[in-house]
């Protein structure tokens, strides 16, 4: 059986979370049968589906890369840990760069922008959009491929002539964020409730041989009910964080 001693309303720790989800299911008050591992598993359990589907649990995030040879050869970029899906790039290699006067970009910073003070922007702004209108017309984005679970950005371009050894991209991520160094997470609603419902469900299972028995005051003991109470709580719960807090489909890739 697990003993809680930390007291907290708001757990700000993995310890303090524990403490609390033990007692929503009625610890001290009464005997909650759970191993210390299998809360823990529980809580694991509880964070990787909140970080999985609750904007809560992650956050946007930029990352420069400059790219290498081992890039090149491998044709792949290796991304952390921590980094869940990964949504585009923005190359910022000399491609993207105006390097020479008969660069069109050049020629209109040149002709149109010369003067701030007495020059206006908007057909610079407008004629910029029409030509990036375009590039996306004929040329399109990268096409990128990424997995969490191998910690690779595949970008289908050509290695070493759409982008060289040297040059900079930019990754739009997402990453999740981290209960241990922003512990405010430990606190948030939806993590406690499916954290609560997981070990009840577990208290429920380790109970269930006992199904039927009666205890002192004539009290019976049905860890089959309480099963089924812990399966309809994680589900509703589920369906909240899905329908409620989770980022669009189309927003992440990976």
């Amino acid at each position: 059986m697990y003993s809680a001693d930390t007291q907290s309303s708001k757990p700000s720790s993995r310890d303090q979370l524990k403490d609390f989800c033990l007692r929503q299911l009625g610890f001290p008050v009464v005997d909650v049968n759970v191993d210390d591992q299998q809360v823990e598993d529980c809580i694991d359990l509880a964070l990787q589906y909140f970080q999985q589907f609750s904007f809560d649990g992650v956050e946007k995030w930029y990352t420069k890369h400059q790219v290498t040879g081992d890039d090149i050869t491998n044709q792949y970029i290796p991304i952390g840990e921590n980094i869940i899906g990964v949504t585009r790039i923005f190359p910022l290699g000399s491609t993207n760069a105006s390097v020479n006067m008969f660069d069109l970009r050049y020629q209109l910073r040149l002709h149109e922008l010369y003067d701030f003070t007495s020059t206006s922007y908007v057909n610079y702004v407008l004629t910029m959009q029409h030509i990036r209108t375009l590039d996306l017309l004929f040329s399109g984005e990268a096409p990128i491929r990424f997995s969490q679970h191998h910690n690779r950005l595949y970008i289908d371009w050509q290695w070493g002539i759409d982008v060289s050894a040297g040059e900079y991209i930019i990754i739009e991520s997402y990453m999740i964020i981290d209960p241990d160094t922003y512990t405010d997470v430990y606190n948030d609603r939806m993590f406690k409730k499916l954290a609560t419902a997981y070990i009840k469900r577990v208290y429920a299972t380790n109970i269930r041989k006992f199904g039927g028995m009666q205890l002192l005051g004539g009290a019976f003991l049905d860890g089959r009910e309480m099963y089924n109470e812990a399966m309809q709580e994680i589900q509703a719960t589920e369906e909240e964080v899905r329908n409620t807090y989770e980022q669009p489909a189309s927003f992440m890739i990976g």
